[in-house]
């Protein structure tokens, strides 16, 4: 634009000295032509009344100290004098336009260039009385001469307006443009600029602040979605057309080295799933896969986005499901391992019930079988109860309340309650300690203890004993019970706490155990946030650990 106004400045001021010289120079042209010719007019008045008396000598003088040309023309045109030429060889002037018109008017008057446009000369013709026309001429340089005669000093004025003009057309140039140059386009009504320029800033000012609301709205909506993807678990990346990942939320960088996340969606992970999934959505199909990465399992679900005319991007979710995976396995187990314990003690009640009822069982038989029955349905029954507890557990208990709980008595109940069962199997069961309390669900706590001592009776050794005891260990409660049984292997004691998990199957099915003893301390110590330790070695016994919180100040 300033290219432009520069141009434009500078070509109307070149137009406007041009035009101006040239008008000058037709006034002036103009004004020395009038002058000549007056000038002319008035010394051939002079003249011819100098030589009204046809005084021929007088003419003569006149001619030699006059500085133009003087000539003397018979009515018949013929030339009689001339202060400068020979008039024998002079034509005739009869058709000159000056001589015609003086013939004719008594006066005339006309000028004629030379043939190099250099110089122009000026007549003027006057009848005397006696008839003949004296001419007096006079030769000036003409416009095109003068200006040829002065062009150095024309070509040094040109160039000075030429430099003039196009200082004049820069400052101009600055002045017009400094008030929009300056505008301050984030406050246009602040500026001191054209009254033509209003409606413009106006507009400018309307639009700002539209712009501004839409930006506004913008950020708005844009912290609302990076809020709501930094508190997702689940990974998102969002990928443009070409496979460029666009962003990517939290949960991936943490999941994937942070670099990563950056360039093409090959940059991410190379794993051959991720692969296909994000290659099918970017083709324009949704896609879903699952991958595996530090030993855990990602479900991967990628939808494509169609672009006007410019592909498909994606959307990729990468959601960790390894807990689901392993819920699901041990829901399946667990299923299956109910429906094989159920199965067990159903069988033998329906075997002894079949043989009952068809009359083989001998009367002496009836009451043993019928015994039989009864102990098969009391596992039945305890096994229920187990799951049942269980299931409550994995809930988050029963809603009993929490309340104050003496351990060192409750493992004097426990005691009592298997004392019958010790006996039987040739074991010694004490309780020791001193007596603590903790905060928690009676009938959980008491379930938990009897599980724990009723394992150590059943996997004991003839003459072994289970001591319970309690007590606190760096201010914090606890719940020991140990034995000097079979021990577990190190290899079954991460596992010995999973729902039907046997050590021994064989001596699982001796003892009548449902498998679930273990699993239910594992949940009944997690719902008063109990940590559990296990000592154990083969062929010397076992020592399981109840840590409880230590209790809280009021």
């Amino acid at each position: 634009m300033r290219k432009r106004v520069f141009g434009s400045i500078f070509l109307t001021a070149l137009i406007t000295l041009l035009l101006t010289a040239s008008l000058l120079l037709i006034a002036v042209h103009t004004g020395l032509a009038h002058d000549m010719r007056s000038r002319l007019a008035n010394e051939c008045s002079y003249i011819a009344a100098a030589i009204q008396d046809n005084d021929w000598q007088e003419l003569g003088r006149i001619g030699r100290i006059y500085a133009d040309r003087i000539t003397l023309v018979g009515s018949d045109g013929a030339v009689l004098y001339d202060n400068e030429s020979d008039v024998s060889g002079m034509e005739n002037h009869a058709t000159r336009p000056e001589i015609a018109q003086a013939l004719q008017n008594g006066v005339g008057e006309s000028s004629r260039l030379s043939d190099t446009l250099s110089e122009q000369t000026y007549y003027y013709a006057l009848r005397l009385g006696n008839g003949m026309v004296l001419r007096v001429a006079s030769t000036a340089d003409s416009a095109l001469g003068a200006l040829s005669t002065a062009s150095p000093w024309i070509m040094v004025i040109v160039l000075l307006a030429l430099l003039v003009a196009a200082l004049l057309a820069s400052w101009l140039t600055h002045v017009f443009l400094e008030p929009i140059v300056s505008l301050d386009l984030h406050a246009p009504l602040k500026n001191d600029a054209y009254d033509e320029l209003s409606p413009l800033l106006h507009r400018m000012d309307k639009q700002n602040h539209k712009i501004e609301s839409q930006l506004n709205e913008l950020k708005r909506r844009q912290a609302e979605f990076d809020d709501i993807t930094a508190r997702m678990d689940e990974g998102l990346v969002l990928f443009s057309a070409q496979g460029d990942i666009l962003f990517a939320n939290r949960a991936v960088c943490a999941l994937f080295p942070e670099d990563s996340a950056e360039g093409g969606y090959m940059t991410l992970c190379r794993d051959p799933e991720y692969i296909r999934v994000v290659e099918d959505a970017l083709s324009g199909e949704s896609a879903h896969g699952r991958m595996e990465k530090d030993g855990r399992v990602y479900s991967l679900t990628a939808s494509s986005v169609a672009e006007d005319g410019q592909g498909h991007a994606a959307v990729l979710f990468v959601v960790d499901v390894t807990e689901r995976d392993q819920a699901e396995r041990q829901r399946q187990e667990f299923t299956a391992n109910v429906s094989h314990e159920l199965k067990t003690p159903l069988t033998s009640i329906m075997g002894y019930a079949e043989i009952m009822e068809n009359g083989i069982v001998r009367p002496e038989d009836i009451a043993p079988f019928a015994g039989k029955i009864r102990t098969e349905a009391r596992r039945l029954l305890t096994l229920i109860e187990d799951i049942i507890r269980l299931s409550q557990l994995d809930e988050g208990g029963d809603p009993t309340p929490f309340e104050p709980v003496e351990l060192n008595a409750l493992c004097g109940t426990v005691r009592d309650r298997l004392q019958h069962k010790a006996v039987e199997h040739k074991i010694t069961l004490g309780v020791t300690g001193e007596p603590v309390t903790v905060s928690g669900q009676r009938r959980t706590l008491e379930q938990m203890i009897f599980n724990l001592a009723d394992n150590a009776i059943a996997y004991n050794k003839p003459n072994g004993s289970v001591l319970l005891e309690t007590g606190t260990q760096d201010g914090a409660p606890f719940v020991r019970v140990s034995d000097n049984g079979i021990g577990i292997a190190p290899a079954d004691q991460q596992r010995v706490f999973e729902r039907f998990y046997r050590v021994d199957k064989s001596h699982s099915k001796m003892t009548g155990g449902t498998g679930l003893g273990l699993s239910i301390v594992k949940h009944g110590a997690a719902l008063h946030g109990a940590e559990i330790e296990m000592q154990s070695a083969l062929g010397e016994g076992t020592t399981i650990t109840l840590h409880f919180p230590r209790k809280t100040e009021e």
